[in-house]
């Protein structure tokens, strides 16, 4: 039996995404500051208290971007199913894909540092993504690990702590100076002095 979605219901939810949609692309253009609630719904084609409804304050806004990012990333660059190394490479292609998109890339490295602040309103949401992401390179590199592949004498817990602070300290060093910083390709060499038989790719 197949139950029908309330047309309102239906038309709510679609609004909803694409309120979401425009914030993504206009906090990537112009950062989160800088981003007005009155653009977004202008940009939606409603009014501003129409936006409101859906999302009554810009904090509220900026968890549905963060976790709609994080969502379209997950379906994108799917680190769940392969081989440990199928996966790592997976993640090579999510940092390269990030030098598109350097708006949201400052967006992310400006949130986490300023969320470290117990009452900044996106601090659970970096907490949670944080351990969930080093979860997942955890498995990953016991799945290298499995494979006979891993690095002797290291760990897969700390590898992906290290790999994670990796990520994040290219993608500072490529916001100030993107000319001379190729995330991928740096984030790959690393992987390169642990993953044994590890593919950098032509150099870059």
């Amino acid at each position: 039996m197949t139950l029908d979605v309330p047309r309102g219901y239906a038309k709510g939810r679609a609004k909803r995404q694409q309120i979401v949609e425009e914030a993504t692309a206009l906090f990537g253009e112009v950062g989160y500051r800088s981003a007005s609630l009155r653009e977004i719904a202008t940009r939606c084609g409603m009014s501003h208290p129409g936006l409101l409804h859906h999302f009554p304050s810009k904090e509220h806004l900026l968890r549905a971007v963060l976790e709609h990012r994080d969502a379209v990333d997950a379906e994108r660059y799917t680190l769940v199913d392969g081989s440990g190394t199928e996966r790592l490479g997976r993640f090579v292609e999510l940092v390269a894909h990030n030098a598109d998109v350097p708006g949201l890339v400052e967006l992310f490295a400006t949130l986490a540092a300023e969320a470290s602040a117990p009452d900044h309103p996106a601090h659970a949401y970096f907490v949670e993504r944080y351990e969930r992401t080093r979860g997942s390179l955890t498995g990953i590199f016991r799945a290298v690990a499995a494979d006979g592949r891993l690095a002797p004498g290291t760990d897969p817990a700390h590898l992906a702590v290290t790999t994670v602070a990796v990520t994040d300290g290219l993608q500072v060093q490529w916001l100030l100076d993107r000319g001379s910083v190729d995330m991928a390709a740096a984030l790959s060499r690393y992987l390169a002095t642990v993953v044994v038989g590890w593919d950098v790719g032509p150099a870059r």
